[in-house]
C-alpha cells in the first residue's frame, strides 16, 4: 500500500490545476468574444455556443482556427475605445474640453484684447469667468 504524495506529485497536480485554470479563462474569453462581436449575427452567436457548449475541445479549436485573428482586432478596438472614454472623461473632470486649458483660454483673451476686440472691461469680466 502506497500512500506517499510525494514533492513531485504536488507539482504535477498543481501543473493539471493550472492547465485547467487557463482552459476555463479561455472558453471565458471565447464565450466573451462570441457576444461581444456586434458583426455576428444571433443565429450564428447561437451556432459558435452551442458548438462550444456540446464539444468543447473541438469547438475551441475551431472558433481559434476561424476567428482567432478577429478576436484580437476585437480586442484592440476594445481596449482603444475604453482608452479614449477614459482620456474623455478625465478631460471633462479636469475641465480641458478640447485640449483648452485655463491658460490657453487666458492666452486667447489677452490676443483679443491687444487687438482691440475686445475692451478693457470685457477682458476683465471674461477673465473672472474663465477663473471662476
Amino acid at each position: 500500500m502506497d500512500d506517499d504524495f510525494g514533492l513531485w506529485d504536488v507539482f504535477v497536480s498543481i501543473f493539471w490545476f493550472m492547465l485547467l485554470i487557463a482552459w476555463f479563462m479561455l472558453l471565458f474569453r471565447i464565450v466573451a468574444d462570441i457576444f461581444g462581436d456586434r458583426t455576428l449575427s444571433g443565429a450564428g452567436k447561437a451556432g459558435w455556443t452551442i458548438l462550444i457548449v456540446l464539444l468543447p475541445w473541438l469547438g475551441t479549436l475551431i472558433y481559434l482556427v476561424a476567428r482567432g485573428g478577429s478576436m484580437h482586432e476585437r480586442a484592440m478596438e476594445s481596449a482603444q475605445a475604453a482608452d479614449e472614454r477614459l482620456r474623455a472623461y478625465v478631460r471633462d473632470a479636469a475641465g480641458t474640453s478640447g485640449g483648452a486649458g485655463v491658460g490657453s483660454e487666458l492666452k486667447h483673451l489677452t490676443e483679443l484684447r491687444d487687438a482691440g476686440t475686445l475692451t478693457p472691461e470685457e477682458y476683465e469680466q471674461a477673465k473672472a469667468k474663465v477663473l471662476a
